[in-house]
C-alpha cells in the first residue's frame, strides 16, 4: 500500500540527515546531537528518504539487537518489513516481508561466524533459490539499517504514532492523548487528509531536542505495525 505521506518536510533538519548520497554524513550528524546517557533498551524511531518514510523499533537485551523496521513509500509501490537480530556485532536473522501481488518472504540465518546457514524464499507461498548477491546485498542493507538506527538511538530521536482527533489531539498507540507541537504547515497537511476520511486518520512523528516533524500521514491504522515491548 501507498503511503499517504508528509515529504514536504523531509528536508528539515530534523529528516534529512539521511540521504543515500550523505549516509556517513548524516550519521556523524546524529551522533553529535545526542546525549551522553544510555538509550533505554527498547526505542522507537525513524526517518524520511527519497523513496518513503522508515519506522524503526529496536530492542537491546544482554548483547543481542533485535529490530523492525517498516516502510512505506511516498508514492508507487507497498509497504514492506525488516526484521534483523544481531548477536553482538553478528548478524544472525534477516527476515522481509513484502506486501506485494504477489507476496513475497525471505528468511536468512547465520551462524556465530557469519556464515549462511539458512535461507529460505517464497513468492506467492512458492520456494525459489536466492543467489549470493541479493543475501550480500540484504546483509548490506542490516548493516545500514544498524547503523542509522545507532545514530537515530543517539540522536534522541523518537517516532510517536496514533490516531488524530478534530480538536488536535492524538490518541497513541500506548492509549495516551497528547498534543504534539505542530507546526501550521503540518497541521494543514493533517486535516487536508481528515477532510477526505471517514475515519480519524493515522499520524506517525518524530521528536528530537531540535523539536517535532510530522512523518506520515494515513487512513490505516499504524498501530497494527507497532510491536511491544514485552512481545518483541
Amino acid at each position: 500500500m501507498t503511503a499517504n505521506s508528509f515529504n514536504e518536510g523531509a528536508f528539515s533538519p530534523l529528516l534529512s540527515v539521511w540521504r543515500r548520497v550523505l549516509t556517513l554524513a548524516g550519521v556523524l550528524l546524529l551522533s553529535a546531537c545526542g546525549g551522553h546517557s544510555s538509550p533505554p533498551p527498547f526505542t522507537a524511531s525513524g526517518y524520511a528518504d527519497d523513496s518513503g518514510a522508515v519506522r524503526v523499533w529496536r530492542k537491546d537485551v544482554d548483547g543481542e539487537v533485535h529490530l523492525l523496521s517498516v516502510f512505506s513509500p511516498w508514492h508507487n509501490g507497498t509497504t514492506s518489513t525488516s526484521e534483523y537480530r544481531w548477536q553482538g556485532d553478528t548478524l544472525a536473522l534477516i527476515e522481509l516481508n513484502i506486501y506485494d501481488k504477489p507476496p513475497e518472504h525471505i528468511r536468512v540465518r547465520f551462524d556465530d561466524r557469519g556464515e549462511l546457514s539458512f535461507m529460505q524464499h517464497e513468492v506467492n507461498g512458492e520456494k525459489q533459490q536466492l543467489s549470493s548477491d541479493r543475501i550480500e546485498l540484504y546483509r548490506y542493507r542490516a548493516q545500514q539499517i544498524r547503523q542509522t538506527s545507532d545514530a537515530l538511538r543517539q540522536g534522541r530521536v523518537v517516532l510517536h504514532q496514533g490516531r488524530w482527533h478534530q480538536n488536535h489531539t492524538i490518541t497513541t498507540c500506548k492509549g495516551d492523548t497528547i498534543a504534539p507541537d505542530f507546526d501550521a504547515r503540518a497541521l494543514s497537511h493533517i486535516e487536508r487528509r481528515q477532510s477526505h476520511s471517514s475515519v480519524d486518520v493515522s499520524v506517525a512523528w518524530l521528536e528530537a531536542p531540535e523539536g517535532s516533524q510530522l512523518l506520515l500521514v494515513a487512513n490505516e491504522d499504524f498501530c497494527t505495525w507497532q510491536p511491544k515491548e514485552d512481545e518483541f
